[in-house]
C-alpha cells in the first residue's frame, strides 16, 4: 500500500472509532509510538495521519501531554418536524447560526417546480452554517416564497432564526413533506465553510417542508459533514 494510502486509512480508521465513541471528547490518543505499532507503521505515518485529522478538527496536542479528541458526534434526527436549535439541545450541545447570505431573487426552475411557484417568481435566500458547540457541522441554503413572507430576510436577521422568522412572519407550524439524500464529496468552498478538508464526505438533503394545508413553504438544502454528524431518521407526530 502507498504511503498516501497508509497515513489515510489510519485516519479514516479513528475517524470511525471518534464516531462510534471508542474515544470521546477530551480523550488522549495513544502515543505515535503506540499507534505505529497498532498499524505497522513507522511513527512519521502516525503523524501526517494525526495532522490531517488536527486539520479537520477532530483531534488537538497540546505540547508534552499528547493528543486529545474535540470531536463530538451530534445526533441530529430527521423527520417530519426538524428544527436545528432543538436537535443539536437535545443532543446535549450548544447551537448556533452564521447567516452569511441573505437576498431576494428570482427563482430558477427547480425552486418553483418545489414551491409551486412560477419560474422566475421572486424567493428569499439564506444561506450559512449551522454549528454545534462552535464546531460546523453543516451548511445550509434555504429558499422561501417572497410573496408569502415579505419580511423574512429582515427578520432572519434580527432573531438569528429562521423558525423564529417564520412564526413571526405568521407560519406558527411546518413540517417535512420529503427529503433526499445523496453523498458527495466536499469541493473547495464548502470545505473552507464546513473546516474540513476538501474531498471530505458529506451528506446533501434536500427537503420539502409544507404548511399545515400542505402549501410548500420552504425548499432546504443541507450539507453535513459527514465525520460530525450521526443522522437518523425518525417517525414524528
Amino acid at each position: 500500500m502507498a504511503k498516501d494510502a497508509l497515513w489515510s486509512a489510519i485516519a479514516a480508521t479513528l475517524t470511525r472509532e471518534f464516531g462510534a465513541g471508542h474515544y470521546r471528547p477530551g480523550d488522549k490518543l495513544p502515543t505515535e509510538a503506540e499507534l505505529a505499532a497498532r498499524f505497522g507503521v513507522n511513527r512519521h505515518t502516525v503523524r501526517h495521519a494525526l495532522a490531517a485529522l488536527a486539520e479537520q478538527g477532530l483531534v488537538h496536542s497540546r505540547r508534552g501531554a499528547g493528543v486529545f479528541v474535540v470531536l463530538r458526534p451530534t445526533d441530529y434526527p430527521l423527520g417530519r418536524r426538524v428544527r436545528f436549535h432543538q436537535n443539536v439541545l437535545a443532543a446535549g450541545q450548544t447551537p448556533s447560526r452564521r447567516i452569511s447570505r441573505g437576498e431576494t431573487r428570482a427563482s430558477d426552475a427547480e425552486e418553483a417546480r418545489a414551491l409551486r411557484l412560477k419560474p422566475g417568481d421572486a424567493v428569499h435566500v439564506v444561506e450559512g452554517v449551522s454549528l454545534a458547540d462552535s464546531q460546523p457541522i453543516a451548511a445550509f441554503r434555504s429558499v422561501f416564497p417572497a410573496a408569502r413572507f415579505p419580511g423574512l430576510l429582515d427578520r432572519v436577521r434580527e432573531m438569528g432564526s429562521i423558525t423564529r422568522a417564520l412564526s413571526a412572519e405568521g407560519l406558527a407550524d411546518y413540517t417535512r413533506a420529503e427529503t433526499r439524500m445523496t453523498a458527495q464529496l466536499a469541493d473547495p468552498v464548502l470545505a473552507v465553510a464546513l473546516t474540513v478538508r476538501p474531498g471530505a464526505p458529506v451528506l446533501r438533503t434536500v427537503a420539502v417542508n409544507v404548511d399545515p394545508k400542505g402549501v410548500p413553504v420552504e425548499l432546504g438544502t443541507t450539507w453535513f459533514a459527514g465525520e460530525r454528524v450521526t443522522l437518523t431518521v425518525a417517525d414524528q407526530p
